[in-house]
């Protein structure tokens, strides 16, 4: 019945609005938000003060022989679709009821609010594998009440997304073997520049934020000469910037073994035509010897250089920037080794915990605050150093609350913050709130949605976020305060960072 009165409703206003595509608003068709894009007349739906489109498609479904192409844009249209429920999610092994049918974005936009409004979007984690942007923990609602239009997108994962061969090029229009996702994330950018305003949406003034793979694909893009003009901010969450990008030849060797597992399945030689089951048994099998197996490669037209050489050479869009992590980084399912951290860091047991002093001491405790250190605390304030010297204002932070509901167990840290900034409550993967809890999330919040504005996350009644312009000066937000002041772990980052390499 909803459905059938949402057309109702929207067939009378269709003739008045068809044409307008880049309108300064969403409109209202009845109580229904109504929009038009180039792809078509977009009937969307309201709860409480916001209003959301969903699975809105921004590129034509990679299937048959648009498998490991770059993605296609979809023919401009004047057909009335409604956008209330998510598409599916992109195939991954764990998700049986995904697709490849994928390349869907969900937006959110404050009910009634006039624009032209920031445009947020999201790349969510999943280190390049898993994960989807209809995860509820994503819910854009929260961000889009403080006058912001957020975007949330899905792009092709795993093997679909970012398997590299030389098959793939033979035939292809633009030449491409690699980077599949990433040219999805591009091309949603594109989808945001063109429709933002019938969102009542800024295309002027988008800003990218993400954590983990998420925020490694932001970081790239900033390096991305084809993405430079569509985004005008950034936000890096928990950036493993230290991990290399593997050569186009290293990628393609794992292309070979899978077509290899996949071969004795096909009738036919084209690769396109592989069978899926195959293909997701085959990338379970190589992700278990190398979880780095699927993900950006150095193809030399996307991806030219990893990020740490990249800013290292100025060669990243000089955009305000805001880069983090947590204080905890581990998750329940990667729990690092002593030894190896010991090794990788080249030091004793000793005398890291001469340098970790508020720690308990244990193996497991040590491990895991060295692996946070190495992989993510250390590479955000170098790559803020290195963003600062650009000149472009840069934001640094360290997140170290953990919920109130949280505080007696041992979970992992990586990804805790994304509850706070959407305020997502009653989903997996989020704790109830206590009243301390909500206030420190309305303050993370604020700090984005300032940012999303100005390209400053400073605003009233929140506490001063210094710019940094050494790496030293950081936004600390703890159980028990949020301050700005010079970074305490200043001694063991300079330890890890003179070990570390450089690109």
């Amino acid at each position: 019945m909803r459905s059938l009165l949402a057309l109702a409703t929207a067939s009378m206003v269709s003739s008045v609005v068809l044409g307008q595509v880049g309108s300064a608003a969403a409109q209202l068709a009845g109580q229904y938000p109504f929009a038009l894009t180039h792809e078509g007349q977009m009937l969307g739906a309201v709860e409480g003060e916001v209003s959301s489109f969903k699975g809105l498609a921004y590129a034509a479904a990679p299937l048959g022989l648009l498998r490991w192409r770059a993605p296609e844009a979809l023919p401009e249209s004047s057909e009335m679709r409604t956008a209330y429920d998510f598409g599916p999610a992109c195939l991954q092994p764990a998700m049986p009821q995904a697709s490849e049918d994928c390349l869907t974005l969900n937006v959110f936009r404050p009910f009634g609010v006039d624009g032209p409004l920031p445009v947020m979007v999201f790349f969510h984690d999943g280190g390049f594998v898993t994960g989807t942007a209809n995860d509820p923990l994503f819910d854009g609602a929260k961000l889009a009440q403080a006058g912001i239009i957020v975007v949330t997108v899905n792009y092709r994962l795993g093997v679909f997304g970012w398997l590299a061969h030389p098959a793939l090029a033979v035939n292809a229009p633009d030449g491409a073997s690699a980077n599949y996702g990433m040219m999805d994330q591009i091309a949603a950018l594109r989808w945001v520049h063109d429709n933002a305003a019938a969102f009542g949406g800024d295309p002027s003034n988008v800003t990218l934020f993400g954590s983990g793979s998420g925020a490694t694909s932001i970081a790239l893009l900033m390096l991305c000469p084809q993405a430079r003009e569509l985004f005008h901010k950034a936000i890096l969450q928990s950036l493993p910037a230290r991990q290399g990008v593997p050569s186009l030849q290293e990628a393609e060797a794992i292309g070979q073994r899978v077509f290899s597992l996949v071969a004795r399945d096909r009738t036919t030689s084209d690769p396109r035509a592989s069978d899926t089951r195959m293909l997701l048994a085959a990338e379970t099998l190589l992700f278990a010897k190398s979880a780095g197996s699927f993900g950006p490669v150095l193809d030399g037209r996307l991806v030219t250089e990893d990020i740490a050489s990249g800013f290292g050479a100025a060669h990243e869009s000089r955009i305000p920037l805001i880069i983090g992590s947590n204080e905890d980084e581990t998750s329940l399912v990667d729990e690092p080794d002593l030894k190896e951290e010991l090794r990788l860091a080249g030091e004793s047991a000793d005398r890291l915990k001469s340098l970790y002093p508020g720690i308990s001491g244990k193996p497991a405790e040590l491990a895991a605050r060295l692996y946070t250190d190495r992989v993510f605390t250390e590479p955000a304030r170098f790559l803020a150093r290195l963003h600062a010297a650009t000149g472009a204002p840069t934001y640094r932070y360290r997140f170290s609350y953990v919920g109130e509901a949280q505080r007696a167990n041992g979970d992992g840290g990586h990804g805790r913050e994304l509850q706070f900034i959407f305020g997502a409550q009653g989903v997996p993967g989020a704790s109830p709130f206590t009243r301390a809890d909500r206030e420190l999330a309305g303050q993370l919040r604020s700090y984005w949605t300032n940012f999303a504005r100005s390209g400053d996350p400073n605003g009233a009644g929140l506490p001063r976020w210094d710019a940094t312009s050494q790496g030293e000066r950081l936004l600390q937000i703890s159980n028990d305060r949020v301050w700005s002041g010079d970074d305490d772990w200043s001694d063991r980052l300079d330890r890890l960072e003179r070990r570390s390499p450089k690109g």
